[in-house]
């Protein structure tokens, strides 16, 4: 077998000789013959740099994306409009190598971006106090659950049929060895059944969760859900878009007591999947139970403003008994992204990329709607995404659509089994005219 260091170094040498070893080999002769690879790695030989750049980008070539192809795909990740500046600042090396402040204190920078970014998360939502920060709007959802059992001592969980089946698996799994009890509130018309609620005994609920708009791009009756829910001592997450809190109701308006999400929208590239952002605002009464970090706002000795960590609650830095989570990424950098984004566009600018998104939706859905053999599901009020039965299968019209140029959509199929035809769009600022009636085009040639 070859040795992993060819040539000895001095400084190689030196620490052989403090394990008490002579060679690479020696270091190795514990392990047994029989696990150990003999002879040459099947690697090709290597290549320049010049070549290997050749061959990713013949590779990259062969993937659609929103860069090669329209994007009309959601259910969670939605192709915005980043402005320049978001990525040139959030590349900086004092912002982009940072990780989480152990010395806090030390750590301004790091801390009025959170300290920003929890502000403007509040302000958002409505609620009093946020975090900065979770994984995803998955890990936050679960994360959620997870404070919501703590805080009531009750173990059962009640969750909207029309929350997004992924978030819904995640927080199931968190709730696994905690012995929770997640139980679906059924939906009717793709909106959960607030029906279900009427007279339901909530004593040994510890929460309801509700998502608006929900996966199918509806918006809930959270005022109804919420006056269903009573004064059972049972909390109340909702789980939302937030750009669409530039245009709706927020939760602490609605009454919510936990409201999580994914920021991904915010400024943060869809990237296949990751890194994403996880949000989470609640009401005073819980901040203590709250997950992750809380920046606070003082002054130093000298009277100069300053950040201090008011609440860190993971494993790691408190009694493992009295830790409210595991998670010991904060997802900082995303959360700048975050920060940074809704500073550059401003009230107003969220709100115009709200206002674009929800109106282009809906000229395509009635767009769509007009032509023969197609149908939008529902009609209820929608933010940026709806539902759209096709007079095929939805993954052989997404087929046909990535050859001509389009993301179209997502088979609705895919996380609900038994609706082969329904396609869920979504659209965004980014989309224009001229894309949109090229998709409905299209959509007409294979009617």
């Amino acid at each position: 077998m070859h040795q992993y260091i060819p040539n000895t170094t001095d400084d190689q040498r030196h620490m052989l000789e403090t394990l008490g070893v002579k060679t690479f080999e020696e270091l190795l002769a514990l392990i047994p013959d029989a696990v150990r690879f003999q002879g040459e790695l099947p690697l090709e030989p290597g290549v320049s740099e010049l070549e290997h750049k050749s061959d990713v980008m013949n590779l990259s070539r062969g993937s659609a994306s929103s860069s090669s192809h329209i994007s009309f795909m959601g259910a969670g990740s939605y192709d915005h409009y980043i402005p320049q500046i978001v990525d040139v600042l959030v590349s900086r090396s004092e912002f982009y190598t940072a990780y989480t402040p152990y010395q806090a204190e030390v750590s301004q920078g790091t801390l009025q971006a959170m300290f920003e970014y929890q502000s403007m998360i509040c302000e958002l939502t409505g609620m009093s106090v946020a975090n900065a920060s979770l994984y995803d709007g998955a890990s936050a959802l679960a994360e959620a659950c997870l404070l919501a059992v703590r805080h009531t001592q009750r173990n059962r969980i009640l969750i909207a049929e029309t929350v997004n089946p992924v978030y819904r698996q995640v927080a199931e799994t968190y709730g696994q060895a905690l012995d929770i009890a997640y139980e679906s509130l059924p939906a009717s018309g793709r909106l959960t059944d607030r029906s279900n609620l009427d007279g339901m005994d909530l004593t040994d609920v510890a929460a309801v969760v509700v998502q608006t708009p929900n996966f199918f791009g509806l918006l809930e009756d959270i005022d109804g859900i919420k006056t269903a829910i009573g004064s059972a001592d049972t909390l109340f997450i909702t789980v939302n878009n937030p750009m669409s809190l530039a245009l709706i109701k927020s939760p602490g308006e609605l009454g919510a007591d936990i409201a999580v999400g994914e920021g991904q929208v915010l400024g943060a590239h869809q990237s296949y999947g990751g890194p994403y952002l996880g949000f989470m605002a609640v009401t005073e009464a819980l901040t203590r139970k709250i997950p992750g970090r809380i920046v606070g706002e003082t002054v130093d000795n000298s009277g100069r403003r300053a950040f201090v960590m008011v609440l860190r609650t993971r494993e790691q830095d408190i009694r493992r008994e009295r830790a409210t989570s595991n998670i010991c990424t904060n997802q900082g950098l995303i959360a700048l992204t975050a920060c940074i984004y809704m500073a550059a566009l401003g009230k107003q600018g969220l709100r115009r990329v709200a206002e674009l998104s929800t109106q282009k939706a809906h000229y395509l859905a009635e767009a769509i709607g007009r032509i023969p053999g197609y149908s939008v599901a529902s009609d209820t009020p929608f933010f940026n995404e709806f539902v759209v039965e096709c007079p095929l299968p939805a993954k052989e019209v997404i087929q046909k659509a990535g050859s001509e140029g389009f993301l179209a959509g997502v088979a609705v199929d895919e996380y609900f089994p038994g609706h082969p035809g329904e396609l869920l769009i979504a659209v965004t600022e980014k989309r224009t005219r001229k894309e949109m009636d090229a998709l409905v085009h299209f959509l007409t040639t294979i009617a």
